[in-house]
């Protein structure tokens, strides 16, 4: 898998491979990065919970067939958007992935720093991506040739790099900007370590607007309301789920999305889980996600083709309204654009919905972040926590905006998002806002079985029992534990 970076919807092959990379790889990077156990106390990997940028707000984000939750009060608190200033003439270097997208952000993040810091120059390096950039990191912070700034995961995996000994804590009055999630994701042992890079994206339902609006249909927040929906498009004639298992990936939206709802429920889950505690097979709330995927099939509102059918034919399928709602990453919506661009406005987004409307709320999936290692220093070292802190400010990221659109939360409070994002931005915003929103569950356990999408479409296809499908994942993760060297 690539670093945890947000994918943006921009690029048709990266931002859709990082999706798919995203959730296919996240066990294989475990195995090369070596994360511990431990690791589970910085809160969150790219996946923290969405920062709760101070920007659109409920009303904006929502009409009346795509009313999310309220945005609460406390999101618009006044926002710091502090840059340190008087730096001295100085060139700094900037390390990314390469083929991530991460490199189109970059160029008008340091055009846009740059101006605003004349004399200050940025050197924009690159390096590969996958396990063997991963390596490359760590070989460079071992051997002090790490470049000034450098972008890495956040959450689960940033311990395999071991902070305190090779980066220097984040400081300065911008941090009190920063999303709570975030902060847990990018720090060890109560050391703050980064600024954000991008937006983050939620995981949950796309939905056809005009279908919910022809039917009266209210945006559920709880999943009985979301079978009852399903029912009411069903005896409409119009198919009420899509389902891709085509793209394997695509199978594990629901369980992976669901996962804001079981830590409502059990806010030590992912600890327990990583340290062997628990398994989804005798875990209640971890077993749900798995029941939801049956309950689907069961209910016989999948897309006949649902065996085949791909991504493309899913996103397009939901926004021509062949079918009502496609469980989907916010992410991987962009490619509306280029398939169906007549039909962008036409399609919203709610979270995956659990058993209670008071805890409904958000999954999501962070960027990385940006760190400074010891080997920088002096006027450089200067330059650096000025290049972190201008990231989380209006104008840092209005710049990555031109690099590439927002596909969820920024997660600094100057940040806002642009008005002409697409519905199921706006919408995404809103979970953000109210502060309701959890990390992923990979970015908080380094921990995930190889086999998920499988175990997934078996379920999704009626051929496992939800509790079976359990059995056997918590048997994949005892694989996935070994080759961690976990006990």
């Amino acid at each position: 898998m690539k670093h945890h970076s947000p994918v943006r919807p921009g690029g048709v092959l990266v931002a859709l491979t990082a999706v798919g990379a995203l959730l296919a790889g996240c066990s294989s990077d475990a195995k090369d990065s070596k994360a511990s156990s431990s690791s589970t106390s910085t809160a969150a990997t790219t996946s923290s919970s969405s920062t709760a940028a101070a920007a659109t707000s409920s009303s904006s984000a929502a009409t009346s067939s795509s009313a999310a939750p309220s945005s609460s009060s406390s999101a618009a608190a006044s926002p710091t958007e502090t840059v340190p200033a008087g730096l001295k003439p100085v060139k700094i270097s900037y390390l990314v992935p390469a083929g991530t997208g991460d490199e189109e952000i970059a160029k008008p993040v340091i055009e846009a720093f740059e101006a605003a810091n004349p004399g200050v120059k940025v050197d924009l390096q690159t390096r590969p991506g996958g396990a063997d950039g991963d390596n490359l990191v760590k070989t460079k912070l071992s051997t002090g040739d790490m470049a000034d700034v450098f972008l890495y995961n956040t959450g689960s995996l940033l311990q395999a790099i071991k902070p305190a000994q090779s980066l220097l804590p984040a400081d300065g009055a911008w941090t009190a900007d920063l999303d709570k999630n975030f902060v847990a994701a990018a720090s060890v042992d109560g050391k703050l370590y980064a600024s954000p890079w991008g937006a983050s994206f939620g995981g949950g339902i796309l939905y056809n607007r005009p279908i919910y609006d022809k039917l009266g249909l209210k945006v559920p927040t709880t999943w009985a309301e979301f079978m009852a929906n399903n029912a009411k498009i069903k005896a409409a004639g119009i198919t009420p789920v899509e389902q891709t298992f085509g793209d394997t990936w695509t199978s594990q939206i629901i369980f992976l999305g669901d996962y804001h709802n079981v830590e409502v429920k059990e806010p030590d889950f992912a600890a327990n889980y990583s340290a062997g505690k628990v398994k989804f097979a005798t875990d209640p709330n971890g077993l749900l996600s798995f029941q939801r995927m049956e309950q689907l099939a069961k209910a016989g509102v999948l897309n006949k083709d649902f065996a085949s059918a791909k991504l493309n034919d899913g996103l397009t399928a939901v926004a021509k309204g062949t079918v009502a709602q496609y469980p989907m990453l916010a992410a991987a919506a962009g490619q509306i654009k280029t398939l169906v661009p007549d039909k962008i406005g036409d399609v919203g987004f709610f979270a995956i919905p659990g058993d209670d409307a008071a805890t409904n709320g958000m999954t999501v999936w962070l960027s990385g972040g940006v760190y400074i290692p010891k080997t920088t220093k002096g006027d450089k070292l200067a330059a650096a926590q000025a290049f972190q802190a201008f990231l989380t400010t209006k104008d840092g990221c209005d710049a990555e905006t031109k690099g590439q659109a927002p596909a969820g939360p920024y997660m600094s409070k100057p940040c806002t998002l642009p008005a002409d994002v697409p519905q199921w931005t706006k919408d995404s915003q809103v979970y953000a806002d109210a502060g309701k929103t959890s990390t992923a569950l990979e970015f908080k356990s380094p921990i995930k079985g190889p086999a998920l999408e499988q175990i997934l479409i078996q379920v999704g296809n009626g051929t496992s029992s939800a509790t079976k499908a359990a059995e056997n994942y918590d048997k994949d993760v005892v694989k996935a534990r070994e080759q961690l060297g976990l006990k």
